[in-house]
């Protein structure tokens, strides 16, 4: 069934992404000039010429902005990524990982739209031991949302738990194989899923 299309943004929202993109570049701009423990709040929401309380109604802290949902889809609505398992997937590990290879796709494909968003993202992160942190949460937490979109389909839990978690780890095998290199993610992903599906 195919999704239905997305409603046109109203003046408001079209408003609200407009200030929200406007952080996200003052903040990444600042911390390229000046490293990011340099940049302060303060220093963003002057840069995007938005008060600082404009700043806590889009983000916690600035650590929130480098994990923005531009290009890291909130994993709430990863399941809006693809559309539902056409056959119904019981308690076939197979056909889940068939499926998830689907959403995990999506997911990258959005991840590297823009390669220099991808490597200016990718190398603040490995600079900072606390954003490593926070973006293995994230990581945690598309794998947790993976395993709520099967069991939503009436996947039975083990096998849901068992093919997130393994789509999870096809994810960081293509990430360790394609090293920094965007346009290698995509391929490297989709093979170690293949790997993983070919069997023994």
């Amino acid at each position: 069934m195919e999704r239905p299309l997305p409603r046109p943004e109203s003046l408001r929202e079209r408003k609200q992404r407009r200030t929200r993109e406007a952080i996200i570049e003052a903040a990444h701009a600042l911390f390229a000039e000046r490293g990011f423990d340099r940049v302060t709040v303060n220093d963003i929401a002057e840069r995007a010429e938005v008060g600082r309380a404009t700043f806590f109604r889009y983000f916690g802290d600035k650590q929130e902005v480098i994990f923005s949902a531009r290009q890291q889809p909130d994993p709430a609505v990863l399941s809006e990524l693809v559309a539902p398992a056409e056959e119904p997937v019981g308690d076939s590990l197979e056909a889940a990982l068939v499926h998830l290879r689907w959403v995990v796709a999506a997911l990258v494909s959005r991840l590297v739209e823009e390669h220099d968003v991808y490597l200016r993202h990718e190398r603040l992160v490995a600079a900072h031991p606390e954003l490593v942190a926070r973006s293995l949460t994230k990581y945690r937490l598309y794998a947790e949302a993976m395993d709520r979109m099967l069991r939503d389909q009436g996947v039975d839990p083990g096998t849901a738990v068992l093919a997130s978690e393994l789509a999870l780890a096809c994810f960081h095998t293509g990430r360790a194989e394609a090293a920094d290199d965007p346009a290698r993610l995509p391929g490297a992903v989709d093979a170690a899923f293949a790997r993983l599906l070919s069997g023994p």
